[in-house]
């Protein structure tokens, strides 16, 4: 399947007029985040689950801790403090060079009208693959118990789309402007409100098929535990501002259990 127009809902969705690109702008500049429900057609959606649900038991699965901020132990801070305070993390993941060379998630990727509508939206220049060959397209499982804990993106931007829900919550939550990193202001009173139940997150609603794109490097944010015996699958499409980036391989052997360099 290498049409988008077989793939992406046309009726609702012209990726290449200007007001629609300026209405998607605005909304993510305003809000930090863009819904866009049943942005790919549900037969396109059904074959991606299937294909999703063959492919499991490839996924490598971890629990890792980490701080919100997705930074090593800061010693000048006790253990409790904001900067340091521990959450879980726990999914699965299939990485790009198992993901089929023929599926519908390959040829939204590789397009150039989407790619151009990405740019618009997110007032990119361009936008470019990973240079290895694992990053660039990820399907996350979790199942029941598993979670991501509150935490702040290193990237400026993510691009999801959702292709299962489970039975319950796996609900994604966030705090807008949670902290101003570019000023160097961490806002500790109100993260460690956050991590500690005081301020709640503010939920946000998808249903497969669900194209979203979220700027969550100040917004703190997280997917609460799965409830249920259906796995919540969710497809990361990561794009770089530049050409010729790469994953480490100590992130690819940390997020994804193996490296390029043993493919």
């Amino acid at each position: 399947m290498s049409d988008l127009k077989e793939i992406v809902n046309n009726e609702d969705y012209n990726l290449n007029d200007s007001s629609f690109r300026a209405r998607c702008k605005n909304t993510l500049d305003q809000q930090g985040v863009l819904v866009l429900e049943n942005f790919i057609q549900a037969s396109v959606i059904q074959q991606i689950k299937q294909e999703g649900e063959a492919n499991q038991h490839l996924a490598y699965f971890c629990q890792q801790s980490h701080s919100a901020y997705l930074t090593p132990p800061y010693n000048n801070f006790p253990a409790q403090h904001p900067q340091n305070y521990q959450v879980m993390s726990s999914k699965g993941c299939i990485t790009d060079d198992q993901i089929a060379q023929d599926s519908p998630l390959r040829s939204v990727y590789d397009s150039q009208d989407f790619r151009q509508f990405l740019c618009h939206v997110l007032g990119e220049q361009s936008l470019y693959e990973y240079a290895d060959p694992l990053s660039s397209i990820n399907l996350h499982y979790a199942r029941a118990g598993e979670e991501l804990g509150w935490h702040f993106d290193n990237s400026s931007f993510a691009i999801t789309l959702l292709v299962q829900k489970p039975e319950a919550d796996g609900v994604f939550e966030y705090v807008k402007d949670a902290r101003n990193s570019s000023q160097g202001d961490m806002n500790y009173p109100l993260v460690e409100s956050i991590l500690q139940g005081s301020v709640k997150g503010t939920p946000l609603s998808m249903e497969p098929g669900a194209l979203v794109l979220f700027r969550g490097r100040d917004s703190l944010h997280r997917v609460t535990p799965v409830k249920g015996d259906t796995t919540r699958m969710l497809v990361v499409l990561a794009y770089n501002s530049q050409p010729g980036i790469a994953l480490s391989e100590f992130a690819q052997e940390t997020f994804y259990g193996r490296s390029a360099k043993a493919c």
